[in-house]
């Protein structure tokens, strides 16, 4: 195994299930030998439950649990022969090759992951109890800006287990029962980034836990906008962003992305909003203001999502459909125009869609991504209403996500390229499906250049850069960076180059439909790759370099740099200008999409001067652009050559737009100079009431701000 178990054998994790399944059975053989009856009696059952926990064990973990457990179960000699009997057969077993497979409709089963992994982002211990069901109730309240809850779950408890562990961080609990009868509990310690673990004592034949519980107003997940915060300036509006772990600060819940749950969920907010979930929608507001949702397939806790505000439907086909204000809900309706052709087109790359209808919501700017791919309604920033469509790649990114992500997850955040890297390859091939390869190769372009920006800024050599992360200790946050999503796209592009995309694809197909609504962990999709794909073939094998791309840092030497002959031809127009040519002169520019903009700003030398800015503004028109990518980028050559008549388009972008991958750059150069700190703590003290906690975090640690006070 890679981050524990036994290493001199080499047994990878997607063989520990082999493991535990060979210890489990063999265990219970040789105590039916054992008992007389032939029927296991509680004593039985008792050494049973203990052949299964010590063959889940890390290898570095038996010297310590050996002994706890020996006086727990009181162990008799005879069982020491059976576990080490039961072990023998198991490592045996263990090295034959592996060969998953998965119904993805058996959505019951625990998943084998649980028996494996420990995730460090969650007090969950799903090997003992785990959810399976929830339901739901939350009255909304503007006024205090908080969650009235109750949260009735499902679980299931293992055999001699006594609690059931879930993660909470701000939250209020008043009450907890299995529905009739209050159960212990308590809180724990609370734990930076984690919050606070919530016990509960169990019995395996516990079948319910309630909680009774209530959000701060503070709660990290919870965006509270006030109308004038709002596109219409007329009605509040509330959105949640629970990646990566902040589901815990509005639902106590078991917060890990290795654990699946389906849910049912009850909302009351103010008569005249609508309210929305990642489950079944209304396309029409309740004259009550009282919806229902319900969610069927198995989602994780970062999925759960919940929108309130003076929201509107429109169809865009059979699937697909599209949520925003009143007032932004024609131009959203044009920008998404071809929403049904990226989900057909999808479904052609690699197989049926899973969750029935695929809609989006536009959120107000705050927002702190791009988009967020929640299960049948991902919530998309407005920065990409670009008047064109020459942002939608955005939404064919989070379309991917259903298959990538959604269906197939990253059993803990530190495998969260299996997420990124595959919707990233996912999301180009969808857009050359749709628009041609020149098209995909410049997003492919671009995104190199974010990859080696990023490389720059945390150094080749800094383990962060690996696609294998080890992020205990940290907020997972860390790693949501262009490592997990350009490296793991090259990574797949790689290996769709050594063995051909008609293979790659077959593969793709095998992998998604093997482990749909499962998880997944890096040594899980290496032991497929190799068993479906290399298969020890050395030639293949030697130029993917397989742990080169997952467990070194930077980028291999030989690694795939994107190319595209309609950026070659603005570069041309580059060098054109800086040579002397006058903006209005340079060729082709009335025919550049978005993105061969972007290029040309990017392609910019530090160099460039005021007066040469200046010119480029007045003939294109920089600082009133309304599109977002070409503002951000704009944006930079202003921080840095101190264009001043570029600062008024800076504040304004700054106070509007909360996403997080245009703010963060940007009070980053800014905090580099005393006269640009000093703006930027100006600018900053307007806009963060309008930041997402997620975007607000970033910027208070770059500029040192505290937050409960008016002054940095």
């Amino acid at each position: 195994m890679s981050s524990h178990g036994i290493k001199s054998i080499a047994v990878t994790e997607t063989h520990t299930f082999t493991i535990i399944l060979a210890a489990y059975h063999m265990g219970f053989f040789f105590l039916m030998i054992q008992s007389k009856s032939g029927v296991l009696t509680p004593r039985v059952t008792k050494r049973h439950l203990f052949l299964w926990v010590l063959a889940k064990l890390p290898y570095s973990d038996w010297e310590a649990e050996f002994l706890s457990l020996s006086m727990m179960f009181k162990i008799k000699s005879r069982l020491w022969v059976a576990c080490l009997g039961s072990w023998v057969v198991a490592l045996f077993y263990s090295c034959q090759p592996s060969n998953p497979t998965s119904d993805p409709n058996n959505t019951n089963n625990m998943d084998s992951t649980f028996l494996q992994i420990i995730d460090p982002h969650s007090a969950a211990k799903p090997q003992d109890a785990v959810v399976k069901h929830l339901d739901l109730e939350i009255k909304v309240d503007f006024k205090s800006k908080t969650l009235d809850g109750i949260a009735t779950y499902d679980v299931v408890v293992s055999p001699g287990a006594n609690a059931i562990f879930f993660d909470t961080k701000g939250l209020t609990i008043r009450s907890v029962t299995d529905g009739q009868s209050p159960l212990e509990h308590q809180l724990g310690k609370e734990v930076p980034h984690l919050g606070q673990p919530l016990m509960v004592q169990v019995t395996p034949q516990t079948k319910r836990v309630v909680i009774d519980y209530a959000t701060s107003p503070g709660a990290e997940a919870l965006q509270w906008l006030d109308p004038s915060q709002t596109a219409g300036k007329r009605k509040p509006f509330l959105f949640t962003q629970s990646q990566a772990i902040l589901a815990r600060t509005w639902i106590p819940c078991q917060d890990s992305p290795g654990i699946r749950f389906t849910y049912n969920a009850k909302v009351q907010v103010p008569q005249d909003l609508m309210a929305l979930m990642s489950a079944t929608n209304p396309v029409k507001r309740s004259p009550d203001g009282n919806y229902s949702f319900n969610m069927a397939q198995p989602i994780p806790a970062y999925l759960m999502a919940l929108a309130v505000g003076d929201l509107e439907f429109k169809s865009l086909g059979p699937r697909t459909g599209v949520y925003a204000e009143p007032s932004m809900l024609q131009l959203s309706t044009s920008e998404f125009q071809d929403m049904e052709d990226m989900l057909t087109a999808a479904e052609s790359l690699y197989g049926a869609y899973s969750w029935e209808r695929y809609d989006v919501i536009v959120l107000p700017p705050s927002f702190p991504f791009g988009g967020m791919e929640n299960p049948r309604l991902t919530f998309a920033t407005p920065t990409i209403l670009a008047g064109d469509r020459s942002l939608t790649a955005l939404i064919a990114h989070e379309l991917a996500h259903s298959w990538s992500g959604n269906l197939v997850t990253n059993a803990t955040w530190n495998d969260f390229w299996l997420n990124e890297g595959f919707t990233v390859y996912f999301e180009r091939r969808i857009m050359e499906k749709l628009y041609g390869r020149s098209y995909a190769d410049m997003l492919a372009i671009l995104g190199y250049q974010d990859l080696r920006g990023t490389l720059s800024e945390m150094g080749e050599e800094d383990s962060a850069t690996c696609l294998k992360l080890n992020l205990a200790g940290k907020n997972p946050d860390d790693g949501m960076n262009d490592i997990a999503y350009e490296k793991g796209y090259l990574f797949l592009l790689q290996i769709e180059n050594a063995v051909g995309r008609e293979r790659f694809d077959s593969f793709l197909n095998s992998y998604f439909q093997t482990f749909a609504f499962r998880t997944m962990t890096t040594e899980g999709f290496l032991d497929y790759l190799q068993d479906q794909l290399v298969k020890n073939d050395s030639a293949i094998s030697n130029k993917i370099a397989i742990k080169q791309w997952v467990y070194s840092p930077g980028l291999p030497k030989d690694h795939v740099v994107p190319g595209c002959a309609r950026f070659d031809a603005v570069d041309v127009q580059v060098q054109s200008f800086m040579a002397g040519t006058s903006a209005p002169k340079l060729i082709g520019t009335h025919n550049w999409t978005s993105h061969e903009w972007l290029h040309f700003l990017r392609k910019l030398p530090a160099t460039i001067s005021t007066d040469q800015m200046s010119a480029l503004d007045e003939a294109f028109g920089f600082s009133k652009s309304g599109n977002s990518e070409i503002m951000a980028a704009w944006l930079e050559h202003v921080i840095r050559r101190e264009y001043k008549p570029g600062y008024p388009a800076l504040e304004a972008f700054l106070t509007k737009v909360g996403r997080r991958k245009f703010v963060r750059p940007l009070f980053k150069l800014l905090a580099q100079t005393e006269s640009g700190m000093k703006m930027a703590r100006k600018i900053y003290a307007a806009a963060r009431p309008n930041y997402h906690a997620v975007t607000a975090g970033t910027v208070d640690e770059i500029l040192g701000w505290k937050p409960n006070s008016n002054k940095p």
